[in-house]
């Protein structure tokens, strides 16, 4: 059973959601492990877990004006297409409205639009590249 859970930095399960960030985004794209971690200490982390393993994870950064974005999400290859990224977004936006936040933005890759539309994003500002991957604004209002 998958459970979504709420961390920090100092929780054991932090090291692990490292790891899944680092195996899923940034190797992938030649980005060497750890190079997205600036905002970790100020953002809100959330996990999957399955019998304390890490199979998905999600971090929300508070910016502005009621604003948060929502980062480096990532879910293990073989959990993908399972309902945990939807999972992960439903607690993830549950949060962001008991903090009485008004939008959560994200950059999104290409091929992960659809998904993002299917819980509700939606496609704002030009295309952009971001490390070298294309990209596109999107948000949803709270």
């Amino acid at each position: 059973m998958i459970t979504i859970i709420q961390i920090n930095m100092q929780d054991p399960l932090y090291k692990q959601e490292q790891d899944l960030r680092n195996r899923i985004l940034l190797r992938p794209i030649g980005l060497p492990d750890h190079a997205w971690e600036m905002d970790d200490h100020k953002a809100w982390h959330f996990v999957a877990v399955e019998e304390d393993n890490v199979v998905g994870c999600v971090i929300l950064v508070p910016l502005h004006n009621g604003q948060a974005q929502l980062k480096q999400m990532a879910v293990e290859t073989l959990y993908q297409s399972k309902g945990i990224g939807r999972l992960l977004i439903e607690t993830l936006l549950a949060f962001a409205k008991r903090q009485a936040l008004t939008e959560v933005v994200c950059h999104a890759q290409d091929r992960a639009i659809p998904f993002y539309i299917k819980n509700g994003f939606e496609i704002y500002d030009e295309p952009f590249v971001e490390v070298g991957v294309p990209h596109h604004h999107m948000r949803i209002r709270l």
